[in-house]
């Protein structure tokens, strides 16, 4: 029998393969990002989207959108920091993007890796 973390991980890798392309593809890229950058978050399906938890059973952490832009997206169950600069108390929490090249490979992953600090 497989355990609730492999569950959660096959939906949401069906999530993902059910998406048109390109977007799909660019999905799966982020997608393995995320695992790479942050081995100990759990994929799961968050609201009807994949998303990465702590745990199989906690809130999720991060979330990956599929509207009409896509969108990689910290949730308010995350330690949330000022930007400070010009940015100030604001707190950046979404990030839209259309492709992923090796400059947003990196970002995604220190994005990801953020919420574990």
């Amino acid at each position: 029998m497989a355990s609730k973390d492999e569950k959660n991980l096959a939906q949401v890798v069906e999530k993902i393969a059910k998406m048109d392309e390109p977007r799909r593809s660019i999905m799966q890229r982020v997608h393995e990002i995320i695992v790479a950058a942050a081995p100990e978050l759990k994929p799961r399906i968050w609201y009807g989207m994949p998303a990465y938890a702590a745990s199989a059973s906690t809130p999720a952490l991060v979330t990956l959108r599929n509207d009409d832009r896509m969108n990689l997206a910290i949730t308010e169950k995350a330690g949330f920091r000022p930007a400070g600069g010009i940015d100030g108390a604001l707190m950046p929490a979404a990030w839209f993007f259309e492709t992923v090249d090796a400059d947003t490979e990196q970002r995604i992953a220190q994005i990801v890796r953020s919420v574990l600090d």
